[in-house]
């Protein structure tokens, strides 16, 4: 049930009509898995938490670096050297002390992925490499939990809403491991803006409103100010989705 701290501490979103107390409690009873605390990170658990997201996970493997600080707004300079997903759980819990909140301090694996995102309602995807990506996509396929696959690069930025067996999963889009640059280059602004939009996303997905991001990926492209869909088809030679289940 929701409590009247909950009631006023969400009122404005909950006068939204597609929500409502409803929507709200859906929300209160579900757990989302942020992989990746950096500048997706940092904002899409900032803004789940502050939705209140009863259960949230945090997951990463690294500590603060000044470098972080132009976009991944969860760590101050106060925090540099700590445990990213430490310092993240600190000013989550400032924000909505009424919210669970479990980090782990892993790295994410082929082996492990599953285990990690087991029991969840939806898993945002917030890494920095496809190769991560990838186990988090192969782990969301078989345990058939939504992924919400975001990225940036610069003042462009990618969001699609992955449904196992029903859109196309990450493999299908990129049948091979993407070359990405290092370090790649990384705006607050870009990051801000995906990491917004993967919240929206979870949020109708777990409430059960509006029309998701499937089958299609948004392309924003933040030089021209333009927002782009691309159709989008699962592989019936996928080698995560492809053969599990009918095309």
């Amino acid at each position: 049930m929701l409590t009247e701290d909950d009631l006023n501490r969400y009122s404005r979103q909950i006068i939204i009509p597609e929500l409502g107390t409803r929507g709200q409690k859906k929300l209160k009873n579900s757990h989302v898995v942020v992989a990746g605390i950096g500048g997706l990170g940092s904002l899409s658990s900032m803004y789940l938490a502050c939705a209140g997201i009863g259960h949230i996970t945090i997951i990463d493997n690294d500590y603060v670096e000044i470098s972080n600080l132009n976009r991944q707004v969860l760590h101050w300079n106060e925090n540099i050297g700590e445990e990213k997903v430490l310092s993240a759980q600190k000013k989550m819990a400032n924000l909505n002390p009424g919210i669970e909140i479990t980090p782990v301090f892993e790295k994410v694996t082929e082996n492990n992925a599953k285990k990690l995102i087991k029991g969840a309602q939806v898993v945002i995807d917030a890494m920095d490499n496809f190769e991560t990506r990838f186990f988090l996509n192969l782990a969301c396929v078989k345990e058939k939990i939504p992924f919400i696959h975001g990225g940036i690069n610069g003042l462009f930025g990618e969001v699609t809403t992955i449904i196992p067996y029903k859109t196309p999963c990450l493999a299908c889009i990129y049948p091979k491991v993407p070359h990405m640059e290092k370090p790649f280059p990384a705006l607050g602004a870009t990051a801000s803006l995906i990491a917004s939009i993967q919240v929206l996303e979870t949020i109708k997905l777990i409430a059960g409103i509006g029309e998701l991001i499937t089958n299609r990926i948004l392309y924003v492209d933040g030089t021209e100010m333009e927002f782009n869909f691309i159709e989008i088809k699962r592989s019936i030679n996928c080698s995560v989705c492809g053969e599990n289940e009918n095309i």
